[in-house]
This record gives structure tokens, C-alpha cells and sequence, in this order.
């Protein structure tokens, strides 16, 4: 091994470019696996003088690896770096490595030699170099952000390049890093006028398709109430929803979604939203990743604009052969669209699902049609009739599922499907499931005066109350009461003492055995009076909201085609910022300070400690 180090050693001292080059690629190959080549780092850097650009490219991407664990060793190489940087009649690829691998250092020590390098960079005649300026200033912003911002006034720079700027390359990367730097900093730094955003629009088709996903970004920033220019915006974006690249069209419609919440005219908005639909479509025949991107934002953009899918509702039927995540997306998305207009179409849908082989998918399935049910009362009879057609397949999951969907029916509806209680009879031995289980309790105890043989159903349940869960127990306690009070005959007595005597004696739960004593001491001192506080009319439940609430919304729009929509959450839980500075004004920032001073002298009384604790 000590001799293979010794021929690399050779090598990188060697004259001979090929040699060099054939040494730092074994280098890098060792380091990409993860052994440690940080002892080669001064025969590295020797190579960096070399007129061979691919050699150059090698000594740089080790150097930027090695930066942080070797930063005094790299001083050695800034000299170099800054010469390559200032070479204005050479290659401008050059220029633009070495302004590049200066900033992605990361060393805090380096970064004042960077700032000359830069501020030519960002007037260099050759547009690769400025675009890889503008996105240096906010790797330095990351590190010194009083540096780049107060004291050579890098940031006013690219904000001064988003109006004077002709390339559009540059411009797409000066919005990046002030987008950077925005959050970075934690407030909007980008300020956009309605000359900047015509800028911008003018350079979009001028840009590959990532960099227009930066220009689109920057055009969202634009705030404006007048008409005349929000129809301009829309009328020049609008194009973008038939690009081929997704993340350009979740960024357009993005922005045009904004927009419609201020356009005066129905039939633009209309015109907008017949756009929008063709563009997500297309998306949902892409890969399943890239659907189940689409879902999610689709998602959203019914409960904004339910006018873009409500009558392409066939869209979201599901195939076998798709996986499970996107069938149970477009399973949330067919009951934002449901209506009286398809709702015979989507139960002769979700009958089907019940077959599927997917135990989850058909349990979602047999719980939206009793959430069907639920939120339109005019097709709640079909909806009822769907379900015990199901229960009569006498699949376990499917009846489980059934009685919780009936459960709920109930509730919104009482007294109305009382003849689908006959299949209660028929199907006890098949409940396994707790919820189920719970239901078909609760439903027993609502209507036992109802059902034949209510007592002899309930005593089934009461053989293993101890090895129920807590929501079986509790609603166990809850129809036994019940039942007693409707139906006052001796055996409903004789179950309502067994369910007392182990709440009150043996049950560990406090909420179980608190109810448990309560209805007890009511029943002792007054029947009647416990009759009318237990046996009751419930109110009836609401529809099942399944949306986000307006500011969650708001802020998810704004996040289209990010991992916010993905996970539903504001972008803050579950991103981790670099710079924990949120300042709205120059008091804050000096509590600010003031407190990570005292958490600095807290680290050297600690140390202190340990010194002294060392020493005895």
C-alpha cells in the first residue's frame, strides 16, 4: 500500500499532465468511497498550476471535498484560484471554476480573498461567468452574510441585474440566489416591480426548463391589483402549461392560480381553467412518481378551483395496475368531486374497488361511499343500498368497514335506514376489527328497542370484555346503559351490573371507570333522570371535511410543485433553516446578539468546569 502511495506521490510531482491527471483520478475514486486522502493534500494543490483544464477540474473538486478539514492548507491554494479567477484573456470557463470553487469552500477565513475574484465576475463580459457570480454571492451571503450585504454590496448588485441584466442565464441564476438569501435571511428581498417582472417574462423562453422554473419563482413575487397588468402576465405564462417538464408547469399554474383570485372576468377565468385541466392530465400519464406529484396538487387546486375537474371526473377512476399510493390520492380526490351529477357513475366505481385485491384500497373504498352518503343527503338511500350489497359478499373487511361507514349514516340520518339493520343479525361473528366492532356496539345500544334480540347480541360482546381495547370497552358501557333504559327488562339489568361491576372493580382505565361510576350513581338515585341525560337525540354529524383549512391552503398554493405539497406542511416544520436570523427590525437583532453572547460565556464557564474537573 505504501509503495502504491508513493507512485501516486510520483505522479502528482511529476511534469507530465497525464500522469497527473491519471494520479488525482485514483485519488478521487478512493475518496468517493470514503478513504481518507487528506495527506495527499499539498501534492494536490502543486497541480493546480497547469494550463490543462480537465487536471484543473480534478484539483478542484478535491480541493472543495478537503477545504473544510484542511482550511490552512488551503490558503495555499487562493493565490492560484485567484489568478485563474482574474485571467480576463484567457478561457472563461476557467474564470468561472475557480469563482465557483472559491464559494463553495465553505472556509470563513477564504471568503474576504473571494470578494475581489467576484466583484469581477459579476461584471465579466462573458455571461457563464456572471451566472456563476450571482450564485457565489449567496454561498458567501450563507457564511458571512454581513460581507456580502454591507460591505461590498454584493446583494444590491444582482438586485440591480434583474433590470439590467440582457442574458436571460444570468438572470434566472440572480433570482435564485436571492431566493437563497430570502430564505436565508428569512423575509422577501427580491423586490419585484412591475418593470422587473416584464424583464423577467421577456427572458422566460429564452431559458432552458429548470432555469424558467427561477424565472417563473421570480414572477410569482410580483404583487399587483391592476387588471390591465395581470391579463399581460397571464396571457404571457399561460403557454408554459404545455411544456413538457412538470416542475415548469406546477410553476406556471402556480401564478395563474394567484391571479384568478384577482381577474374580474368569468369568462377568463374560465378560458384559464380550461387551459390548466388539458396540462394536468397530461401529467397524470406520466410516471407514477410524477402522478403521484400531480395527485397531490390537484388536490389542492380542487379545493381552490373545483371548476378545473368537475366534469372530468373519470380521470381519477384507478386501474389495477397502478400502485396503491396514487389509487388512495384519487380515491381523496373523487370525493371532492362528487356530486349529485355523477354520484351513480363514482358507486358503481367504488362497488367495483371492493373486489380489488388490496385489503387498505378496498377499505378506503367501502369508507367513501358511506362519506358519499354523508355529504350528499339526496343520494344517501343509494349510497345505504351500495353498502349492503357489499356486506352480502361476506368478505370480513368489507362488512367491518360497511358497519362503520352505517354507523356513521346513522348518525347523520337517524331514523331514516332502519330496515339495514337487518344485516347486524348476519354478520356479528365476522367483526375483528376494534372499530367495527365499536360501531356495531354503538348501533346496538341506539337502537334496542329496535332490534330483536338486542340483549342476546350485546352479552356476545361482554363474554371478553377484559381483553377489549378501550374503544370497544367504552362503548360497551355506554349501549349497555342505554339498553337498560329502553328496553327495562331483567336480562338488560343482569348486563348492565356485569359491565358496571368491571368498570367500577376491575377496569385500569380512569376515563372508562370515572363513566362507569357516573352512570352508576345516576341510575342508583334516579332512572328517569339518568334516562333523559344518557338517552338522548345526538346532533348530527357534519360533512367529512377532508381539506386543509384557508391559511394552510394559501400557503400550500404558494409551494406548488415543492415538497410542501407532498407532505401538506408549511415548508418551515420540516425544513431545517442554515441561518436561524429572523429579524424584523434593529431591536430584535440586538437581542439577538445579546443572547448568543450569553450562550457563548455559558460554553466557557462549561469549559471551564471541565478543566478544572480534568486537573483533580
Amino acid at each position: 500500500m505504501s509503495n502504491k502511495a508513493g507512485d501516486i506521490i510520483d505522479d502528482l510531482n511529476s511534469l507530465k499532465a497525464d500522469r497527473q491527471k491519471s494520479a488525482i483520478k485514483k485519488i478521487i475514486s478512493a475518496m468517493t468511497i470514503g478513504r481518507d486522502v487528506s495527506k495527499l493534500f499539498p501534492n494536490v494543490v502543486k497541480c493546480i498550476i497547469t494550463p490543462d483544464l480537465e487536471l484543473k477540474k480534478l484539483v478542484y473538486l478535491y480541493i472543495i471535498n478537503y477545504a473544510r478539514v484542511k482550511p490552512l492548507e488551503t490558503l495555499l491554494a487562493v493565490n492560484a484560484l485567484k489568478r485563474d479567477a482574474s485571467d480576463f484573456n484567457g478561457n472563461p470557463l476557467t474564470r468561472a471554476l475557480a469563482v465557483r470553487t472559491m464559494g463553495c469552500l465553505g472556509v470563513e477565513e477564504i471568503m474576504q480573498f473571494l470578494c475581489d475574484p467576484l466583484k469581477d465576475a459579476l461584471n465579466d463580459k462573458d455571461p457563464y461567468v456572471r451566472k456563476t457570480g450571482a450564485l457565489c454571492v449567496a454561498k458567501i451571503y450563507d457564511i458571512n452574510p454581513q460581507l456580502a450585504e454591507d460591505q461590498f454590496g454584493f446583494v444590491e448588485k444582482i438586485k440591480g441585474m434583474l433590470e439590467e441584466e440582457t442574458n436571460a442565464m444570468v438572470l434566472a441564476n440572480c433570482i435564485s440566489s436571492l431566493i437563497e438569501i430570502s430564505t436565508t435571511k428569512g423575509k422577501d428581498i427580491l423586490n419585484i416591480d412591475w418593470p422587473k417582472c416584464r424583464h423577467l417574462m421577456s427572458a422566460l423562453h429564452e431559458n432552458n426548463e429548470w432555469t424558467q422554473i427561477y424565472l417563473l419563482e421570480g414572477i410569482s413575487r410580483y404583487n399587483t391589483s391592476q387588471q390591465d397588468e395581470i391579463n399581460e402576465i397571464i396571457e404571457r405564462i399561460l403557454p408554459c402549461v404545455s411544456h413538457s417538464n412538470a416542475g415548469v408547469v406546477l410553476s406556471c399554474i402556480k401564478i395563474l392560480i394567484k391571479l384568478l383570485d384577482l381577474v374580474e372576468s368569468p369568462e377568463t377565468i374560465r378560458t384559464v381553467c380550461k387551459k390548466i385541466t388539458p396540462s394536468l392530465v397530461t401529467l397524470l400519464s406520466s410516471e407514477p412518481e410524477i402522478q403521484y406529484v400531480a395527485l397531490k396538487s390537484i388536490n389542492i387546486l380542487i379545493q381552490k378551483r373545483p371548476i378545473i375537474f368537475e366534469k372530468d371526473i373519470k380521470i381519477f377512476f384507478s386501474s389495477f395496475t397502478e400502485p396503491l399510493y396514487n389509487k388512495l390520492e384519487k380515491l381523496e380526490i373523487l370525493y371532492k368531486l362528487v356530486s349529485m351529477n355523477n354520484i351513480d357513475m363514482v358507486l358503481n366505481e367504488l362497488k367495483e374497488y371492493a373486489s380489488d385485491v388490496d385489503v387498505q384500497f378496498v377499505r378506503r373504498s367501502v369508507k367513501l361511499i358511506g362519506q358519499c352518503a354523508i355529504k350528499l343527503e339526496k343520494a344517501a338511500q343509494r349510497c345505504v343500498e351500495t353498502l349492503v350489497e357489499l356486506v352480502k359478499t361476506q368478505v370480513s373487511f368489507v362488512i367491518q368497514e360497511a358497519i362503520i361507514g352505517l354507523k356513521d349514516i346513522f348518525r347523520r340520518y337517524p331514523n331514516t335506514f332502519e330496515g339495514a339493520m337487518t344485516i347486524i343479525n348476519e354478520n356479528l361473528r365476522t367483526l375483528d376489527d376494534p372499530e367495527a366492532k365499536a360501531a356495531l356496539i354503538w348501533i346496538i345500544g341506539e337502537y334496542s328497542d329496535r332490534i330483536e334480540g338486542a340483549e342476546t347480541q350485546l352479552v356476545k360482546f361482554i363474554d371478553n370484555l377484559k381483553e377489549e381495547p378501550y374503544v370497544v370497552q367504552i362503548n360497551i358501557l355506554d349501549s349497555a346503559t342505554k339498553t337498560f333504559l329502553k328496553c327495562q327488562t331483567e336480562e338488560s339489568f343482569n348486563i348492565l351490573n356485569q359491565v358496571f361491576d368491571f368498570c367500577t372493580k376491575e377496569c385500569e382505565n380512569p376515563d372508562i371507570r370515572d363513566r362507569g361510576y357516573m352512570y352508576y350513581r345516576l341510575m342508583t338515585i334516579d332512572p328517569q333522570l339518568a334516562s333523559k341525560i344518557i338517552v338522548v337525540d345526538k346532533p348530527k354529524i357534519s360533512e367529512d371535511v377532508s381539506g386543509f383549512d384557508d391559511s394552510l391552503l394559501a400557503i400550500l398554493m404558494n409551494n406548488l410543485g415543492t415538497l410542501s405539497v407532498i407532505y401538506g406542511k408549511p415548508p418551515e416544520i420540516f425544513v431545517k433553516k442554515t441561518k436561524e436570523k429572523f429579524f424584523e427590525d434593529d431591536e430584535n437583532e440586538g437581542e439577538y446578539e445579546e443572547s448568543t453572547f450569553k450562550l457563548n460565556e455559558d460554553e466557557e464557564d462549561d469549559n471551564e468546569r471541565r478543566n478544572k474537573a480534568k486537573t483533580i
